[in-house]
């Protein structure tokens, strides 16, 4: 059974770790701000899953008042194919069901084949929306970022 609950200060350098292990950090954002950011507001946070005493799971999730979001989902590669990511979705859902946010939304890079699939047995179907995208810091836009 996995335990869920929000992010401790005490839990910030394992999270961070799980990301790394699960390649979700990017050179281009740092991961320990993007936790601070999201413990800042009300309107997000990083909930993690524990099983026992390890952390095996996380979510960032935040809405913008309309819409819902979730960015560094992340399931400890040793503890895969458990129904951790399963949970830890179904987690962030309810935070935001209780925010009364109605809609969910998520980016995910075409190429993963793994986790589109694992989203879309998940009930989510691919947007028909483009997304656009401007660094504001004059960075120029590449492939991978």
């Amino acid at each position: 059974m996995l335990a869920i609950d929000a992010i401790d200060d005490a839990d910030v350098e394992t999270v961070v770790a799980l990301w790394q292990r699960c390649g979700l950090t990017r050179p281009w954002n740092d991961p320990h701000a993007d936790i601070a950011l999201a413990r800042r507001r009300e309107n997000s946070t990083v909930l993690i899953g524990r099983d026992a005493a390890a952390i095996v799971a996380s979510v960032m999730v935040g809405h913008d008042g309309h819409r819902g979001w979730v960015y560094y989902v992340a399931v400890d590669p040793d503890g895969r194919k458990r129904g951790y990511g399963r949970a830890i979705m179904a987690a962030a859902e309810e935070w935001l069901r209780q925010a009364g946010i109605a809609k969910l939304q998520l980016l995910v890079r075409r190429e993963n084949a793994q986790a589109n699939a694992f989203y879309q047995s998940l009930g989510f179907e691919e947007s028909t929306s483009v997304m656009f995208q401007k660094w504001l810091d004059g960075r120029e836009t590449t492939a991978s970022n």
